[in-house]
């Protein structure tokens, strides 16, 4: 069986098909138009997403939602981030919380049409003190991942310095294997 991941975004799109080629899952794109739901939790929006795309597609599918969550700003941007993104940019990140804590998490909500099945990743570090680095999207070039064991270069550069160690640490790969986990034991595939 084929799952179809929603998604407007190709550098996603690549991320999620080398994960989930891991436990043995295929995944199309499919970008049909969503409305998206406002809310505090990336949960309500990616199963709310979900089962919409769902109604539309009549296939097993996935969506993902994910944030920038500062705590300094109360957890802002948090779901509210591609809307922040395109408002201010790395630059107003950077002079808001520069030097703070922040966390990127990721929900990735499925359905086959009879329920919806969600499953969140996420991983802790720091606005940097400015925009390095070419790789990735978004908010990558102002994330530092906090230190960890055995990989390189976490604690010290941001995502889009080092593309392998985003993938290493990706908020969306843990989602994702989550995901894949769920999809190999239920055989949904």
């Amino acid at each position: 069986m084929q799952v179809s991941f929603v998604t407007g975004n190709s550098g996603k799109f690549a991320e999620a098909e080398k994960i989930l080629k891991e436990f043995g899952v295929n995944i199309s794109y499919q970008n049909p138009q969503v409305n998206e739901i406002r809310s505090d939790s990336l949960e309500e929006i990616a199963s709310a997403s979900a089962r919409e795309a769902h109604a539309g597609l009549g296939q097993p599918l996935f969506v993902e939602d994910s944030g920038l969550f500062i705590p300094l700003l109360d957890g802002f941007p948090g779901p509210y981030s591609a809307w922040v993104f395109r408002k201010l940019g790395n630059r107003g990140i950077l002079r808001l919380a520069s030097g703070k804590p922040a966390k990127f998490r990721a929900c990735i909500a499925y359905t086959d049409g009879e329920a919806v099945h969600a499953f969140m990743g996420s991983v802790k570090g720091k606005i940097s003190d400015q925009s390095r680095g070419t790789g990735g999207f978004g908010y990558d070039p102002i994330f530092i991942p906090e230190k960890f064991p055995g990989i390189r270069h976490s604690g010290e550069k941001t995502f889009a310095e080092s593309p392998g160690m985003k993938f290493a640490l990706s908020h969306r790969k843990r989602a994702l294997e989550k995901l894949g986990k769920f999809l190999q034991e239920s055989r949904k595939y």
